[in-house]
């Protein structure tokens, strides 16, 4: 992983390339490539560091083309070196980028060097190059030679190859890892994101699991999983350039905070407009989710924790048991499988490899009905579901997940709200009050949103620090774990949750006058138990730092520090409580020099183990 950007064309596409590569840089990345037909020669410019680097390099070489194909790599086989760099060439015959993780290749990297084949690099991707080239040689026909490759290969993969004496096609092949294809007027493209080829087209197809297609500049041929001839639907994006630009803003995570309001707005259209019916999940709804007896969320990272909130609310408001679990560690267990329970998947991109496998497995356990919530349309998640629910948060960009959570916490809350009404656990007259609540929360988040100086002031206080608490209770538990987390990923200081009860049992031992200690403390039913946490910490010398509501009764003193958000809002307030750390989060990185928008190591789309 962790981008893919090709194209085939009348013109030069190395313009066209590096503008992909750049628009794919928010997913994360180590080094960047590119792979260019230059007439008898496929030349490679290949950079460790930012695009803007290989860019530079291409412009010196005066680089020019009408097929070529790039990549931006995270590191997972190999060291992040020049070498281990995509694209990769098989004796200048055939060159390949490649998403995802071949599980086979060290087995494969054995067989290919009995036969006479030179490795250049540490990666699992020089391995496809080699096959490709081995069944290139034997076909003669570079779709059959992909086909006959991507048999071998067990894992994960998208794939985009191009050989020196084919000028004239392009050909691609998924299983498991995003691509797409973008059709244009005399040249077409493929991609692993849509952003990727906005500027040259917005007519897309989205290729299915097992799917290969050969490329020419004025036509496409599908293969399906079987060899088949198949027929994709084009579809046309709706994603603007404009969200994928900054605007008046300094960084996309700042952007995507600010944005939140609207996209919460957005994401309730739906529900404005009809209520809280099953026909928000799809046209199957009304037939499903009356059968529904209980809920299996299935998520990982920021997505995970909107689905333990969601738990709160399906168990309370729909009287129906809801388990949680993290994606990539329920798909290696022998779970228990209900078959009238609805397995919900929360994924922002809709291809994360370890929900989109859970998925499958609980399939394969017995599970009828799957449900998922996701942000990006016709991705691969929905596609394996019977109901879906897309956010619309609009494009995401920046690796730490702000708006798509907050709009996942609609959407499961819209889940919870339909249940129960199906059940007869929400009268008409709740119904109607849940309703105003959430068309009151763009209002009540824009209000935190102008506290962010206060916010910033604590951050700069963070800035020093190596470690923090976060503590909640209840609902706002998962905050305080989100919270957690923002400041992990982009800042780097540690940063553990516990429930606020938890403290006595161990984690008060960290507690002294080193470590920030952020508590959320809503006007709840909790409130006088979070206080009596909050003494807790006093005691042991610990600071505090406080969010609470404006009709909480707070008062600040040495090392208590508070600020107030918006008046309570009920059983929704966990969505106005994750502005705050956010920016907290946000500030604190600022302070402390990191990019916030690509923290190191971490990558936007997980579409790898």
């Amino acid at each position: 992983m962790c981008g893919i950007v090709g194209a085939i064309a009348k013109r030069n596409v190395v313009p066209v390339l590096v503008e992909g590569l750049k628009r794919l840089e928010y997913r994360g990345y180590d080094s960047a490539g590119i792979a260019v037909l230059t007439g008898d020669t496929i030349t490679r410019v290949r950079r460790v560091g930012r695009v803007a680097e290989m860019e530079q390099a291409a412009v010196a070489a005066d680089l020019s083309g009408q097929l070529g194909i790039g990549h931006t790599r995270w590191a997972t086989h190999g060291g992040v070196t020049e070498d281990n760099a995509h694209p990769h060439v098989s004796h200048g015959l055939i060159a390949v980028v490649h998403n995802g993780i071949i599980e086979n290749h060290e087995e494969k990297r054995a067989e290919l060097k009995a036969a006479g084949y030179v490795f250049t690099s540490q990666t699992d991707t020089e391995v496809i190059a080699h096959l490709v080239h081995r069944y290139y040689l034997q076909e003669g026909d570079l779709l059959k030679a992909v086909q006959q490759a991507t048999r071998e290969l067990t894992g994960a993969y998208a794939i985009g190859v191009l050989a020196l004496d084919r000028p004239n096609e392009l050909v691609c092949a998924r299983m498991g890892c995003p691509l797409l294809v973008g059709l244009g007027e005399g040249e077409n493209f493929i991609a692993s994101d849509v952003s990727a080829i906005l500027s040259a087209t917005r007519r897309v197809i989205f290729l299915e699991e097992g799917d290969l297609g050969r490329l020419t500049r004025d036509s496409i041929v599908l293969l399906d999983k079987h060899g088949q001839p198949a027929e994709r639907a084009v579809h046309v994006s709706d994603v603007s350039l404009a969200s994928l630009e900054l605007g008046p803003y300094s960084h996309f995570m700042q952007k995507e905070i600010h944005e939140q309001p609207k996209a919460i707005s957005d994401t309730l259209e739906a529900i404005r407009d009809t209520g809280f019916s099953a026909r928000l999940f799809g046209p199957d709804g009304e037939h499903i989710l009356p059968q529904v007896q209980g809920v299996k969320i299935l998520a990982c990272g920021t997505s995970y924790y909107a689905g333990l909130t969601a738990k709160y609310w399906i168990e309370s408001i729909a009287g129906l048991p809801c388990d949680v679990e993290i994606a990539s560690e329920y798909r290696y267990r022998a779970a228990f499988a209900n078959p009238e329970h609805l397995v919900v998947t929360i994924s922002q991109s809709g291809e994360t490899l370890d929900t989109m496998e859970a998925l499958k497995y609980a399939r394969e356990l017995g599970h009828r009905f799957a449900l998922s919530i996701c942000n990006v349309r016709e991705s691969a998640i929905p596609r394996a579901s019977d109901l879906v629910f897309y956010t619309r948060a609009g494009a995401e960009i920046g690796v730490a997940s702000t708006k798509a959570f907050t709009t996942q916490l609609v959407a499961l809350f819209a889940l919870a709200a339909t249940l129960g009404r199906l059940r007869g656990k929400v009268s008409p007259a709740d119904e109607a009050r849940y309703l105003d609540e959430l068309l009151h929360l763009p209002g009540s988040v824009q209000h935190v949103l102008n506290l962010e100086p206060q916010i910033k002031a604590w951050a700069d206080r963070f800035a020093a620090k190596s470690n923090a608490l976060f503590l909640g209770r209840g609902l706002h538990y998962p905050i305080a774990l989100e919270g957690a987390l923002k400041l992990k990923e982009i800042s780097y200081i540690h940063a553990e949750a516990y429930p606020a009860g938890e403290l006595k049992h161990g984690p008060l031992a960290l507690v002294d006058n080193t470590i920030p200690v952020v508590v959320i403390a809503p006007n709840d039913a909790l409130l006088e138990k979070v206080k009596s946490n909050m003494q807790e910490v006093s005691a042991r010398g610990g600071e505090l730092f406080v969010f609470a509501d404006a009709d909480s009764h707070f008062s600040e003193s040495d090392g208590v520090h508070v600020i107030r958000t918006p008046r309570h809002v009920g059983v929704l307030s966990p969505v106005v409580h994750a502005i705050p750390v956010q920016i907290l989060a946000y500030h604190a990185a600022l302070a402390r020099g990191t990019d916030v928008d690509k923290p190191r190591n971490l990558a936007k789309a997980v579409t790898v183990e």
